[in-house]
């Protein structure tokens, strides 16, 4: 049993960062889906609504036949899912395609990870972590990172513009209250219950807004949008964050964090190699500059350790 125990072990300690790294990397395919749906028409809401929609059914199929008991929830607790659901994962997507389409996917996905920075913050402000050293310098490298990618320093790039900035900084700040309202929820519910009614209420926030029969009739037009439209929600949706809680429940929070910088650097890859998007020095400067960020907020600083 002794020895069983032990190459399972071992095991995890390959699988668990393998899917961490699988969950990055689908997620960082999602300008290549949303592209298709783009030049159909569709507008970065409806986008979002489809992903949602689509990531929705199937989370809330697989509940049913798992588990029906993993839907029922206390009134009370309708504000975690609201917050998950509508503050966060509806609005970021919305500004993160907005952006995207303002600038580039390279672009874009590097704004994104911001959202580490503004979770530093929360944690500071609301669960009263202390302000450290590793944060402060966070703080430093994610904001020269995003005045380099702006080109207000550095050397001549291809202009961003101001509605793209704040867009790409709303989706981070977006995207970082997924982990606030989140911590809420893990507190009560399990991992599935949570994300079945994130999007139920970010489908039911954006159905009003999204025109339905409009953009069912844009993306019905063409088999490659019906496509992209499922594999969106499917393969950088659904699959990444399924990846992403296996891969958490065998290694630490930090270090899983670390790993899904694959993401950036797939949406880069994505940007530059396959729609042949501009990539300057500065974006590059910028993008290794914030993951530098978030590098010094995982790891602790030597001379704290010292004085220990």
């Amino acid at each position: 049993m002794e020895k069983i125990k032990r190459v399972r072990n071992v095991n995890w300690k390959i699988w668990a960062p393998t899917f961490i790294i699988l969950a990055g990397i689908t997620w960082g395919l999602i300008g290549l889906f949303s592209h298709d749906l783009r030049r159909v028409g569709l507008t970065p809401l409806q986008i979002t609504h489809w992903r949602n929609l689509v990531s929705g059914i199937s989370i809330v199929t697989f509940v049913l036949i798992k588990d029906k008991s993993l839907l029922k929830i206390f009134l009370r607790d309708l504000w975690m899912f609201f917050g998950t659901g509508v503050l966060s994962i509806a609005f970021f997507n919305i500004c993160y395609l907005t952006a995207m389409q303002e600038s580039s996917i390279a672009v874009a996905v590097t704004l994104l990870y911001t959202s580490p920075v503004f979770l530093m913050l929360f944690s500071v402000f609301l669960f009263k972590e202390k302000f450290t050293a590793n944060k402060a310098l966070a703080i430093v490298l994610a904001g020269t990172g995003l005045l380099f990618i702006t080109g207000l320093i550095g050397a001549a790039s291809v202009p961003i513009t101001t509605r793209a900035l704040v867009f790409g900084v709303l989706s981070g700040f977006g995207y970082a209250l997924y982990s606030v309202f989140g911590r809420f929820a893990l507190r009560k519910y399990n991992w599935l219950t949570i994300l079945a009614y994130t999007f139920i209420f970010a489908v039911i926030a954006l159905f009003p807004f999204a025109d339905f029969p409009g953009m069912v009739e844009a993306t019905f037009t063409e088999t490659r949008a019906i496509l992209s439209m499922l594999a969106l929600g499917l393969v950088s949706t659904v699959m990444p964050f399924t990846f992403y809680t296996i891969g958490l429940k065998h290694m630490e929070i930090s270090k899983a964090a670390l790993l899904t910088f694959v993401e950036p650097t797939v949406g880069m890859l994505v940007s530059v190699l396959v729609f042949k998007e501009a990539f300057t020095i500065n974006y590059a400067i910028g993008m290794v500059l914030i993951v530098s960020s978030i590098i010094a907020l995982n790891r602790p600083m030597r001379w704290a350790a010292v004085k220990k």
